[in-house]
């Protein structure tokens, strides 16, 4: 049996691992016997879209993506609609893609699922003619983006530390939203567009999503009181943000965004400036991937496994949002009567 050709992208700064390591793992734990390979270093923004778009060409086997989520999603952007799979080995600050897909957060693992060569076909999402693969979105969470793209340090520490300074200035918009069925106009705090079901880091924005339903998971945070704060990270981190008060989700193969003023937009966590009409649609079965031998397929017995899950979990935040209530009034009780004396 003839070997298949692989080609390792690497981008040396991006994500916050060191990559020499995953170089050396390679060529330890690569098949060989399967596989020849090459490694290829980006050496400038763009570099590995156009890297993977001459592999493409070649039609080689699959080109693996080593970086982080903005390094996969040049990649994968070159790679659609060909005969080339995309596989991944994580080292970003999010992984969202590949958390998604069940891709093992080690490198030796991930390199161990390439050998398996399992591949699957997903879809990908378009945000004003950008290609995205897990999420895109507009408002705080593409605000958040470009302040996280403009810091020094790269991580999960990094973002939240953005998110905490600039939550406490940033003011909702209002948003009109037209899709196949409708239009609809929200005040929002941001709109997030779920082809996956994260942002990354496990921040599940769209806990529903599938990447193979050719829908668009949309996930609307409305205004929202400090109040409310422990009870959404609780849910972000425990994939039940759709069950919150202050959100509103709907699926769509097509979505029109209008504001009032163009502004910032994300796609797969990079921010980028657009105008105040954002069209975002899904295109089905459009990716290859390598994926996991044993990765849980989208469906709806596995979601309904977790719905008791998520069921018990409902009743805990209840609990906890409203002890939150009970100690801010008693906070404010307190306040009073000082400022009284």
């Amino acid at each position: 049996m003839a070997k298949r050709s692989i080609v390792f992208i690497i981008n040396p700064i991006s994500g916050t691992q060191s990559k020499d390591n995953i170089i050396e793992l390679i060529s330890q734990h690569l098949d060989q016997d399967k596989f020849n390979y090459q490694i290829a270093r980006t050496e400038y923004a763009g570099h590995a879209v156009e890297i993977a778009a001459q592999k493409a060409k070649e039609n080689v086997h699959a080109v693996v993506a080593i970086g982080g989520d903005g390094t996969i999603n040049e990649i994968a952007r070159s790679l659609v609609h060909t005969k080339t799979a995309l596989g991944i080995i994580p080292c970003g600050s999010g992984n969202g893609l590949a958390r998604h897909l069940q891709i093992s957060m080690e490198p030796k693992k991930a390199i161990e699922i390439i050998n398996e060569g399992i591949i699957d076909v997903i879809d990908y999402g378009k945000i004003n003619e950008v290609p995205f693969f897990c999420t895109c979105g507009v408002g705080f969470d593409a605000f958040v983006s470009l302040k996280f793209a403009k810091a020094g340090r790269r991580g999960p520490l990094t973002y939240l530390e953005k998110t905490l300074l600039e939550s406490l200035k940033y003011q909702p918009e209002t948003y009109e939203l037209e899709t196949e069925d409708g239009t609809l106009k929200y005040k929002a705090f941001l709109i997030a567009c779920g082809n996956a079901s994260q942002y990354g880091n496990n921040a599940y924005i769209a806990p529903q999503a599938m990447l193979t339903d050719g829908l668009l998971d949309v996930t609307i945070l409305e205004p929202f009181t400090v109040l409310d704060v422990p009870s959404l990270s609780f849910q972000l981190f425990n994939k039940t943000i759709d069950q919150n008060s202050r959100i509103k989700t709907f699926r769509c193969q097509t979505l029109r965004i209008h504001r009032t003023k163009p502004g910032v937009v994300h796609f797969d966590g990079d921010p980028m400036m657009m105008g105040e009409n954002i069209d975002v649609k899904v295109i089905k079965e459009g990716l290859q991937v390598i994926i996991p031998r044993y990765a849980e397929k989208d469906s709806s017995n596995v979601l309904q496994r977790a719905q008791d899950y998520i069921n018990g979990l409902k009743q805990i935040n209840e609990e906890i949002v409203h002890k939150n209530k009970m100690i801010l009034d008693k906070s404010k009780e307190q306040i009073k009567k000082l400022t009284k004396i």
